[in-house]
């Protein structure tokens, strides 16, 4: 894992040109990354609604690099020419048992429903179903709230100790934070072990990630395990690298017209 701090010219430069776009209500971690922003040089905007003004709108092309939710996001992406990364909504369905420790499928909600045991289910990439522990299909959102062929991904039950958020960018751990011990809020340090986890993750299957995400790990019977992939423009940043972060948020929503190759295949799609 690198320290934290600008890493490189490259991402110099990014920050430099770049303007943080916020969301209306900010979070603690959108306002540590808008104090980050504004020491390091870029431009910060915190905008009254979803609906990009004019002057933006006729900005040039590097201006948006949104931190909200994906509702937000999903909004200012096409009329500002943003192109937010986010990991496949298969991603962790397809992980090995070892790094997961629990079967996991990704499935239309419609089969979901016919499942008669407890599960835990959750949207990929979004809050579109709400992720908890359902006690069985028949308690999902039905049809008339959620379009039957939505994907959800559907997993064991499982109790995790203590789990961390880890910043990857460029196939390597930039920072990271603890976030949780047994279910509960808390922050801290990231835990060695925890990055160690995640640079063998990237080294087995950092191909399938885009250049910038957050994986969140954890340990569950004593042993490490992924627990998901969230959007970096979305994710919280606890305790983890401010600068470090926000190098990772940069890169993750930015200017269509500098999406790199290897990045297409990960654009989000507006919902």
């Amino acid at each position: 894992m690198r320290d934290g701090g600008a890493h490189g010219t490259g991402n110099a430069r990014t920050a430099a040109a770049a303007t943080l776009l916020l969301p209306p209500r900010l979070t603690a971690s959108a306002a540590r990354l808008r104090d980050t922003a504004r020491r390091r040089g870029p431009h910060t905007v915190q905008l009254p609604s979803a609906a990009p003004p004019d002057g933006l709108r006729t900005a040039p092309p590097h201006a948006g690099h949104p931190h909200a939710d994906p509702t937000f996001a999903d909004a200012v992406a096409a009329p500002l020419g943003i192109a937010p990364l986010e990991a496949p909504p298969h991603w962790l369905a397809d992980l090995s048992r070892d790094l997961v420790q629990r079967d996991i499928r990704a499935l239309p909600i419609r089969e979901a429903h016919a499942l008669r045991r407890p599960v835990f289910v959750k949207s990929p990439n979004d809050k579109g179903v709400r992720a908890m522990v359902y006690a069985d299909g028949s308690r999902l959102p039905g049809p008339d709230a959620v379009d039957p062929g939505t994907v959800v991904l559907v997993s064991d039950i499982v109790a995790f100790s203590v789990e961390h958020r880890l910043y990857v960018l460029d196939g390597e751990v930039r920072t990271g934070s603890r976030y949780a011990e047994d279910g509960r809020l808390a922050p801290g340090p990231l835990d060695p072990d925890a990055a160690a986890f995640g640079a063998e993750l990237l080294a087995r299957h950092g191909s399938t990630l885009p250049s910038a995400i957050v994986v969140d790990v954890g340990r569950t019977d004593g042993r490490w395990a992924v627990v998901e992939a969230n959007a970096a423009w979305a994710s919280g940043c606890y305790a983890a690298d401010p600068e470090a972060a926000l190098d990772t948020v940069l890169r993750a929503a930015g200017p269509r017209t500098r999406l790199a190759p290897r990045d297409l295949p990960f654009v989000r799609r507006a919902r």
